[in-house]
Order: structure tokens, then sequence, then C-alpha cells
């Protein structure tokens, strides 16, 4: 294979490898998003269960009763780790270490955008 095919190659490979991360930025983004607001509702709702002078006063079925706000929440937050916010938060970064491992081999590695890094050759 001659080398001016060897680098179209990895060019083509590394066009497709920065189409792939870039696609799964906006999501990435709309999740954290997600992530970030659910989890600051569930920390304040807490913050005001824990504040309240009736919790210690009632049961606690009573005083989550209380506050409906602060179940309601935390029931959102299970929910979106049951579904795996948490590997949609971090995906491009899983499939870029997962490339970096492969591009190991080939004495080769990637940046965070999926942008090729050629190693010099080991010499022996």
């Amino acid at each position: 294979v001659c080398t001016y095919e060897r680098t179209e190659d990895l060019k083509a490979f590394e066009r497709r490898l920065t189409e792939v991360v870039s696609s799964l930025q906006p999501a990435t983004g709309r999740w954290r998003i997600m992530l970030i607001i659910v989890s600051v509702c569930t920390a304040t709702a807490a913050w005001q269960w824990l504040l309240d002078h009736e919790t210690a006063k009632v049961a606690f079925t009573q005083s989550l009763w209380n506050h409906p706000y602060f179940v309601l929440s935390t029931i959102i937050l299970c929910l979106l780790f049951m579904g795996g916010i948490h590997k949609r938060v971090v995906a491009p970064s899983i499939i870029v270490a997962r490339v970096r491992q492969v591009l190991q081999d080939f004495n080769m590695s990637c940046d965070d955008t999926g942008k090729l890094i050629l190693k010099p050759r080991p010499t022996s």
C-alpha cells in the first residue's frame, strides 16, 4: 500500500472520528444541563427538608409527605441515573478513551475532539 493511500485512510478515519465526537456534543450538553438542574433542585429541596423543624417531630413518611418537591426531585434524579444519564454525560470521553487505547498499538493517539496525533516511531 502506497503512502498516499495510507495518508488518505488516516484522514478519512480522523474525519469520521471527529464527526462522531462532535455529533455527540449537543446531546451530551443537554444531558449535562438536565443533570445539573435536577441535582440543584434535589439539593435545594433536601436543604429545605433538613432545615424544617417539623421534620424531627413527625414520622419519616409524614415528613416526606410535607415535602413533595424533595420527593419528586429525588425520584426524577434516581430515574435519570437508572436510565443511564451518567453514561450519556461522559459518552464522548468514553469513545475517545477507547479509541486512544486502540491507537496505542499503532503508535498514535487522539485529542478530545478526535484529531489524530502521530507519535514518533520508537528507535530500536
